[in-house]
């Protein structure tokens, strides 16, 4: 791996064979996983040996990133009512490349959640709270929250729990599934999988 490349949590990074233990890195089973969100950095002994390289991963430092109008991001859901739902923006990227230190309020609103049938939304059957949505930043909003939207195939809950508290997996773009053979099913705004 080379320090270019951007890790993220739970991201296998080779056999404990090739590489060692570092900062920001953990074991389990034979492999090496990045246990954080981060630029990946190797470090190897100047004499050909036989010990294998050091990985270790750092989280980014340096300038205050903040999204712009256009940013992808991705959070979790904090509140709804029949109007809006309110986030965490939690990570920038589309896959959350960058993970942010605090937490950052933003508002998705029933007319931006889909590109169709607008009148026909509503928030309560398309988020919940807790659901993990990936939005992208539409306008800067107020001094309160950033203002974003889902209204693209591939914006909308990536991860969601069920009302019991069971995880669930994407079966169609407006549902979920509970995982473990129950087979109840709640509406939510798919994100599309590319």
């Amino acid at each position: 791996m080379s320090s270019n490349t951007i890790t993220l949590p739970g991201q296998d990074l080779g056999p404990i064979s090739s590489n060692t233990v570092g900062a920001g890195t953990h074991i389990y089973g034979d492999h090496l996983f990045a246990s954080i969100a981060g630029p990946v950095h190797t470090t190897t002994l100047q004499a050909p040996s036989k010990v294998p390289s050091t990985l270790s991963i750092t989280r980014p430092t340096g300038a205050l990133l903040l999204p712009e109008v256009g940013t992808a991001v991705l959070g979790r859901v904090t509140r709804t009512n029949p109007r809006q739902a309110n986030f965490s923006i939690l990570a920038l990227g589309s896959t959350g490349d960058v993970v942010l230190a605090e937490p950052l309020p933003a508002i998705i609103r029933q007319q931006d959640i889909r590109l169709t049938e607008i009148d026909k939304v509503t928030v309560a059957g398309s988020f919940r709270v807790g659901d993990v949505v990936k939005g992208v930043v539409i306008s800067l909003g107020d001094e309160r929250a950033y203002f974003a939207s889902t209204a693209r195939d591939e914006l909308g809950v990536v991860m969601a729990v069920s009302e019991g508290g069971n995880r669930m997996v994407p079966i169609s773009w407006r549902e979920f599934e509970e995982v473990g053979g129950t087979g109840k099913k709640e509406a939510r705004k798919v994100a599309k999988v590319v």
